[in-house]
């Protein structure tokens, strides 16, 4: 065997490895146990995943069931940003209420700590500390007072790229004072704290008020620094650095929740007896998650958009498993070939299969979009509130929803009625930002992509010659009248 061969067998072998179930699971326990040790030297804060992989590290029975969204890319080198879609304003309330926060993130090889912890929360801190300043809601803060600096970890990042960072602050302040979120009344500016494996020391807070100076948010990089990202422990396993960091690549299907569920079962399992019980898991949920009954007694579980009075919510398909009021109507967009039976001739669901890909985003701009517009102004005309159910609950279905609030509610959050379609063509970008921002307020996950968006903004801002003759979505006048059951 050649050189070659033998250095490329070798990193076959150390490529399988890294993605061998058995070390990741066991990897994410080791870690999740130094999160745990965290939490309990600060237990009167709450515990909060960053999503995706922070949920892995945060045990159900201990952890909020808030999220955060904070991506590393925000953080990237010269890609810096507070981003108006991920803005996190959710969080404030419970930080204010526990006067701080814990949150979990990992990362692989060649880091201490994820950019999300290292760079886009501290901005996220500082942005949000600044636009405190400019809001009229906040103006008994002292000014002189409070802090606005920018904070972050020493040896993780430069000098020179802190002060670029700095110089954006104001501008990215500016953008979220002006925009629609509001944020609450926060008594102290907020500062992040970072604990990693390697943290000798847990740092302490005041508990009185009187002696408090800021909200921490203590950011937890779950996972050990090691040499090349994996090291060998001497139980039988090859510990994995950021282990549930892209968990497509390993996982098999388990998710965060099966894996906390059945921890004790999965950790006790041999390496040879694994990957048939995660196999088992994974089939179990995949039956439940596609066992849609609309005569079932499940619950129904739409997030209403509150600036509309709920007369819009978001949900995911698999939420949709209970019978539908006369009240209610629902899009269905799946890209599911067999759909429940039920759904397909319920006068009050329009189901819309969506492929996936390139082809889906044209099907999504020339077929779902033209289609689903005509179904909700109907139902919204027939004072009903209607669902938007997508697979994720996250990206198609949040496009559907900006355009119809778009084109059916005016700025106050008003139905428009028949008045919707005069508006057209004086529409722009910001208002488009603006009902993105509605959803997001109400539901924090909707993290629509940028494809997306863009096919949402040319549907509503191009000329109507832009869409096929065929496929143009229908007026008021063209839309039909409802049947007796559905009026």
């Amino acid at each position: 065997m050649g050189h070659k061969d033998g250095a490329s067998l070798a990193l076959n072998e150390l490529r399988n490895e890294s993605q061998d179930i058995y070390n990741r699971i066991h990897s994410i326990a080791e870690d999740a146990a130094f999160v745990d040790q965290v939490y309990r030297s600060y237990s009167r804060l709450p515990l909060i995943p960053n999503m995706r992989c922070g949920a892995w590290y945060t045990d159900p029975d201990t952890a909020s069931n808030e999220r955060t969204y904070f991506k590393s890319t925000d953080g990237h080198t010269g890609n810096w940003s507070f981003n108006l879609r991920r803005p996190n304003i959710h969080i404030l309330p419970l930080i204010c209420a526990h006067a701080g926060l814990l949150l979990v993130d990992s990362t692989r090889a060649g880091k201490r700590m994820p950019d999300a912890l290292s760079k886009t929360v501290p901005i996220w801190c500082a942005v949000i500390n600044r636009a405190v300043l400019k809001t009229t809601s906040n103006i008994n803060v002292d000014a002189d007072a409070w802090n606005t600096k920018l904070y972050t970890p020493p040896g993780v990042v430069s000098a020179q790229e802190h002060d670029q960072i700095e110089q954006k602050l104001d501008g990215w302040a500016d953008d979220l004072a002006a925009s629609f979120y509001i944020l609450p009344k926060l008594q102290y500016p907020l500062r992040p704290i970072w604990i990693t494996p390697s943290t000798t020391v847990f740092p302490k807070f005041p508990d009185a008020d009187a002696e408090r100076q800021f909200y921490p948010i203590i950011c937890i990089s779950a996972s050990k620094q090691v040499l090349d990202g994996m090291e060998r422990r001497i139980t039988g396993f090859a510990y994995i650095q950021g282990s549930g960091d892209d968990h497509e690549l390993w996982s098999m299907g388990l998710t965060p929740a099966q894996f906390w569920k059945h921890k004790q079962t999965l950790l006790r399992a041999n390496r040879n007896e694994l990957p048939t019980l995660v196999h088992a898991l994974a089939s179990s949920l995949n039956t439940h998650s596609t066992s849609t009954d609309l005569n079932s007694n499940a619950s129904f579980h739409p997030i209403p958009i509150q600036h509309v009075h709920g007369r819009l919510s978001i949900c995911t398909t698999h939420d949709i498993s209970s019978p539908l009021g006369n009240e209610s109507a629902v899009v269905y967009l799946t890209s599911a070939d067999d759909v429940p039976p039920a759904l397909e001739d319920h006068p009050r669901v329009l189901y819309i299969q969506t492929p996936q890909g390139k082809k889906g985003q044209h099907h999504f701009l020339h077929t779902v979009l033209p289609q689903v517009m005509p179904f909700i102004f109907l139902h919204l005309q027939n004072t009903r509130r209607v669902c938007i159910a997508c697979e994720t609950g996250t990206d198609t279905s949040i496009g559907v929803a900006i355009a119809a609030l778009t084109k059916f509610f005016d700025d106050s959050g008003e139905f428009c009625g028949e008045s919707e379609y005069e508006r057209e063509g004086v529409l722009s970008k910001d208002d488009i930002k603006t009902r993105l921002h509605w959803i997001i307020t109400s539901c924090p996950q909707a993290n629509p992509s940028r494809t997306t968006l863009k096919r949402v903004n040319e549907f509503l801002l191009s000329p109507p010659e832009f869409l096929l003759p065929h496929q143009k979505s229908l007026s008021p006048s063209a839309v039909p009248n409802p049947s007796p059951n559905e009026s």
